[in-house]
């Protein structure tokens, strides 16, 4: 066994892998770059290695670099994580031919899975099931209907230079093979000026689910069950869950065995995951072999108790596998929710900046170690309170794993783990996950990869997220205050005759943007250390429970546990419960009067400005100063976490002035340009 490996990876799967090899006993080295000096995998780890710049091609990406730090530091091995260069065929190689152990794949393996046309060659030689298609030319519309009736209906007709939707037909019957066949030719050839038409099976109401597999040098190969990753956003997976709540066994068999055919005949050794697309009657089709540990690895471990990264270790030790199928369990039930640093109701755009709060819920089940019975919560995460979310790489904050008994229980755990994780200082997409949770088709399990587009077809906004009861929030905004004013009561010195009055009897007031007023009478008592509050003629009781300075905070309500966050802001108590947030004052009957009469400060009308709407550098402006522009016209670029971002002008004008320089970081808000 080894006795000292470097990670070449940064973040959360950094801090996993360090998890993993501290219990086996293996010392560890970090890598970071400029912009990682005190990031928490190099303070975790027992040697780091500076490395390069920020922007990782001159640092994470640099198999030199990487390379170097191994020989200075003494390190056998090295675990590339995920990304970077963990499916780099040439960097397994190098490190092969160095005489390091590479924790993954051998290079030819990659090599071979990493060529989406030999990787399909490969896996229908291995009997894998693949998409049934023609790619040879197709002469005529009499062609394109016996190949489609070959394949079977419904046969999807593709340009071969297509884009954009262009050039691209679903048919269902011969009718529609011989008119769509036509019609995506002429598409073709007005759009790209090229008139070539393949067929392919369309797969309906496709589901992506992928199983993972483990094999060893000694011929050993297993499945380790499935991951369903159909919650996807832009083909960026959202929530992962095992095992799927959709395949039969007979189709997890299936997978299973197909992609163990496919493992073996790459001679795969480590960890990798098998993707297959499904339709909705269950057949399934070979996608891609990602040769590398995935992300929502946790979820696998979380029902089989193994140890992805340990096992992994192993393998490449030269360990023989130590169980065979047979004994591989499967129990109850685990999730997944990325917490990534995005604002949800800014479409999404990236959140970077400084953690000012960063409060992750209770764990009480830890990675590289055993799931307790029953299950519970899970934070992977490389980010603490304080640090930074830098702009030069993804956007993950943490991911949040439950495990339950059944699906339904699993759900309840991460619906009050999200409830109880508390982030300030940088957007997160926290409400988006909880609203995820709580549609009614998610619960179900009735969803595919089309989900999100057809549900939030407009984006997301806090009209989205749903609550069974949003008067809670009113209550807990209420109960906050009462207990807060007990607290100042009890300050020693008062003026005699003018101490603090606790009361009884309150107003909770809400304000839109557009200034209308939400004005709701409550009443509550103490009693016993549980309030009684009277709302909208319902008495409920509520205990909390910890100290009133938490921001997350839980407690019973009439009888049932509740998880929520509370946070005084000045007048406001800012109330997060399920994804829902309200910001409430709570005041005497006659302050909420006297309020009532506050002439209401409008916004300011900022459509002059060009504002960014992220942290980000500005990387191009595209206009200047005088020049007309139409709306629809580009006029400035942003990039934040490895994505550029393109501002347009909203309607037509004239630029007066710009304010920001290329190259320059920008804060959120801040006046790039300004129209006359």
């Amino acid at each position: 066994m080894f006795t000292k490996i470097l990670i070449a990876n940064r973040g959360e799967i950094a801090c996993r892998v360090i998890k993993t090899a501290k219990k086996m006993g293996i010392a560890t080295v970090a890598v970071y770059s400029e912009a990682d000096r005190d990031a928490r995998h190099v303070e975790l780890a027992d040697e780091s290695v500076f490395i390069g710049a920020a922007p990782s091609r001159e640092s994470y990406l640099v198999m030199d670099k990487v390379i170097a730090a191994c020989k200075q530091t003494g390190a056998q091995a090295v675990h590339p994580g995920y990304g970077f260069l963990s499916e780099n065929e040439a960097f397994a190689r190098r490190v092969e031919e160095e005489g390091i152990t590479f924790i993954g794949p051998k290079h030819a393996s990659i090599a071979a899975m990493g060529d989406k046309i030999a990787s399909k060659k490969l896996a229908m030689e291995a009997k894998v099931n693949t998409i049934p298609g023609y790619n040879d030319v197709i002469e005529s519309p009499e062609s394109a209907v016996k190949i489609a009736k070959d394949i079977g209906y419904p046969v999807m007709i593709k340009a071969s230079a297509g884009g954009g939707g262009k050039g691209l037909r679903v048919a269902f019957n011969d009718k529609e093979a011989f008119e769509g066949f036509s019609a995506c030719r002429n598409e073709a050839r007005n759009s790209f000026g090229d008139d070539r038409v393949f067929i392919e099976k369309f797969v309906e109401e496709p589901r992506h689910i992928e199983i993972q597999v483990l094999g060893d040098a000694h011929g050993n190969c297993v499945y380790l069950h499935e991951r369903e990753c159909s919650i996807q956003r832009r083909h960026q997976k959202v929530i992962e869950e095992a095992p799927s709540p959709f395949i039969s066994e007979a189709t997890r068999k299936a997978m299973g065995e197909q992609a163990v055919a496919l493992a073996r005949a790459v001679n795969y050794q480590s960890a990798g995951t098998v993707e297959f697309v499904v339709g909705r009657d269950q057949s399934f089709y070979f996608l891609e072999m990602n040769t590398r540990l995935q992300v929502e690895h946790p979820v696998t471990e979380s029902i089989t108790g193994l140890d992805l990264v340990e096992q992994m270790i192993r393998v490449a030790a030269g360990e023989k596998l130590r169980f065979t199928q047979a004994q591989i369990p499967r129990r109850g039930w685990a999730m997944e929710c990325r917490i990534n640093a995005e604002d949800p109701f800014r479409n999404f755009l990236p959140s970077t900046g400084r953690l000012v709060k960063y409060q992750p819920p209770a764990q009480t089940m830890e990675a590289a170690m055993p799931v307790p019975e029953g299950g519970g919560v899970r934070v992977d995460t490389g980010v603490y309170e304080g640090g930074e979310i830098p702009m030069y790489y993804d956007s993950m904050i943490a991911k949040l794993i439950v495990h339950g008994l059944d699906r339904d229980d699993a759900i309840r755990k991460m619906r009050e783990a999200l409830n109880a994780f508390v982030i300030r200082g940088v957007s997160s997409n926290i409400p988006f996950q909880s609203a995820l949770l709580a549609h009614p088709k998610f619960v179900a399990g009735d969803f595919n990869t089309g989900f999100i587009a057809e549900n939030y077809p407009k984006g997301f906004s806090a009209a989205l997220v749903p609550h069974d009861d949003p008067d809670f929030l009113l209550l807990l905004a209420a109960a906050a205050h009462r207990r807060m004013r007990e607290r100042a009561s009890r300050i020693t010195g008062q003026l005699p005759g003018h101490e603090l009055r606790v009361g009884e009897d309150f107003a909770i007031v809400l304000t839109d943007e557009q200034g209308q007023r939400r004005q709701t009478s409550v009443h509550i008592t103490n009693g016993d250390g549980s309030y009684r509050v009277t709302l909208g003629g319902k008495t409920s009781k509520l205990r909390f429970a910890g100290p009133l300075r938490d921001i997350a905070v839980s407690g019973e309500i009439d009888g049932r546990p509740f998880f929520a966050q509370i946070e005084r802001i000045g007048l406001h108590y800012r109330i997060v419960h399920n994804g829902l947030q309200v910001n409430a004052r709570v005041l005497s009957a006659r302050a909420a009067e006297l309020e009532s009469l506050m002439p209401f400060k409008a916004p300011p009308d900022l459509s002059r400005f060009l504002l960014s709407p992220m942290p980000g550098l500005l990387v191009d402006v595209a206009v200047q100063p005088g020049q007309a522009v139409r709306a629809g016209e580009k006029l400035a670029v942003i990039e934040a976490m490895k994505m550029e971002n393109i501002l347009v002008a909203q309607q037509d004008g004239v630029v007066a002035k710009v304010s920001a320089n290329k190259g320059e970081s920008l804060a959120v808000d801040q006046i790039i340009l300004e129209f006359q």
